[in-house]
């Protein structure tokens, strides 16, 4: 069968540009693994990146036409508004007949799914979780009707791992079993616009083995512990062919979870070091602050690891425990303090404000953040300053709160809005959230790359970052007080500071 693979165009959102990303970096490799998956069934097999190259909708329109697909599948990704150009779009694939069967997968539709068959009649099934093995199902049912007039409904009906309409228009689903050895896949086919990225994306694992009420990444899985990871000769395997056939010295493992749990995630990690370490490669990962040793961590480094996400959340036991990072502050910090030893600044997950913070939580947490000189980065420095827990489907935060009866459903269903319950905790966050959004929009070019940075950059950047420490302590010691910033005060400040922004990034246009 021929089947496309659509990266669809998303949509930049400015009032959004701080907030995390809507979709985990894991998912970037969802077509790939697909594509590797069909073509080894036999299928011929096409990816578009819409996304990646900047492709408008009728561009898309022209390649869909072109190659008439059996399948049309669309990787998902919720971009902080209902799709409806999407959706517009894949209604015209089917007036058109430009393909006859269409199927969405990625971690959104896996959670909304509901809502996307009941908005997007031309969407034929989502699949739920992990699409290698039901795509594959899909398209040998359809490659056995394809030659009859049966109603493909029919050939699909009972899949495991896909959510469609039944004859009476009702939606039906089942979840599929996971992959259990993540070495029996092909490895992802990667298109020309993945190598032009700064790194090549890996996947080591997936899953994890934490429980964080605002994470979504096992509710995608299926629920429990769901880390699996490859072998380290497995891993090597596809690193071997990627330096051979493209010379890719820079990678990065998409892994939430890279270590995996316990001991035994160690000793895999310290074997995988040992691999890689005469491959003089250069690499980045992701982890948890509790799976952060010495020894493993000196023996990444050794190998080439360079940069490190870890998820410190908080530096309140308090607000640790209330989203069950089940982790400490006092990992946190040795966590720190190990990367450091071996050279790694970290870049670190926070959430300065979740629903329940008091303003004691954020003076510790602000007080954290000054202890272990974490807000010397600016573009890290804006994102703690302001960062809130957004609450996505799917969560155990989202079902805590909506059982609560504290969510406020926003324009798609997939994402809800809660009220912080202290308002002078919200007085803060708004305004935080008005200036490092403004912030994000003026960078927005230059830390995409597509902009050149101004001279004297660094200097800059250290002037705003210095403007952003001083303004948060400045209002945090206001509210302390006892006082509340009014609309007017609040409309003051970030104007103020907004063009005190605006003139640090501008001085280049004065200086001689």
């Amino acid at each position: 069968m021929k089947i496309l693979l659509l990266e669809h165009p998303r949509m930049v959102c400015p009032e959004r540009c701080n907030d995390i990303a809507n979709t985990p970096l894991s998912s970037c490799l969802h077509s790939g693994y697909i594509a590797g998956m069909l073509i080894r069934e036999g299928h011929e097999v096409e990816i578009i990146e819409g996304f990646l190259e900047g492709l408008d909708y009728q561009e898309i329109e022209r390649r869909v036409q072109e190659m008439q697909p059996d399948i049309l599948g669309v990787h998902m990704v919720y971009h902080w508004q209902t799709d409806t150009a999407l959706y517009d779009f894949l209604h015209k694939v089917k007036v058109e007949k430009y393909s006859s069967y269409i199927t969405a997968y990625g971690y959104y539709p896996t959670t909304d799914f509901e809502e996307i068959l009941k908005q997007c009649p031309a969407i034929d099934s989502v699949i739920l979780g992990e699409p290698e093995l039901t795509f594959a199902k899909v398209a040998e049912a359809l490659t056995r009707d394809f030659t009859k007039k049966y109603i493909y409904q029919e050939s699909l009906k009972d899949l495991s791992g896909l959510a469609q309409r039944d004859e009476s228009g009702r939606i039906v689903f089942q979840r599929r079993e996971l992959v259990r050895d993540l070495n029996d896949l092909p490895f992802p086919v990667r298109t020309e616009a993945l190598f032009r990225l700064p790194e090549v994306n890996l996947q080591g694992s997936r899953g994890c083995y934490g429980g964080c009420t605002f994470c979504y990444i096992n509710p995608f899985y299926g629920q429990g512990s769901q880390w699996r990871g490859r072998t380290p000769e497995n891993i090597i395997e596809e690193i071997d062919d990627l330096i051979r056939k493209h010379n890719i010295k820079d990678f990065y493992f998409t892994d939430p979870n890279f270590f995996g749990p316990g001991e035994r995630g160690q000793q895999r990690a310290l074997r995988l070091a040992t691999l890689l370490k005469a491959k003089n490669i250069r690499f980045g990962i992701e982890a948890r602050v509790n799976d952060i040793h010495d020894e493993t961590v000196s023996a990444l480094v050794e190998a080439g690891l360079r940069h490190i996400l870890i998820g410190l959340e908080s530096g309140s036991d308090r607000s640790l425990k209330r989203i069950n990072k089940m982790t400490t502050v006092a990992q946190n910090e040795r966590a720190i303090r190990i990367l450091r030893k071996h050279g790694i600044e970290p870049n670190i997950g926070f959430i300065m404000f979740e629903p329940d913070s008091s303003l004691e939580d954020i003076r510790v947490n602000f007080e954290f953040l000054k202890r272990n000189d974490l807000m010397r980065n600016l573009a890290i420095t804006a994102n703690m300053l302001y960062h809130h827990l957004i609450v996505l489907k799917g969560t155990k935060a989202h079902r805590d709160l909506q059982e609560a009866g504290r969510l406020e459903v926003q324009a798609s269903s997939y994402e809800s809005m809660v009220t912080l319950t202290d308002p002078k905790v919200a007085n803060l966050a708004m305004i935080m959230r008005r200036i490092t959004n403004f912030l994000f929009d003026c960078m927005a070019g230059i830390w995409g790359g597509k902009v050149p940075e101004p001279e004297n950059a660094q200097e800059r950047y250290s002037k705003i970052n210095a403007l952003l420490v001083k303004l948060f302590e400045n209002a945090l010691m206001t509210l302390e007080s006892g006082e509340q910033f009014t609309e007017v005060q609040i409309e003051t400040l970030v104007k103020t500071t907004e063009i005190e922004i605006t003139g640090i990034l501008k001085l280049e246009e004065t200086d001689d």
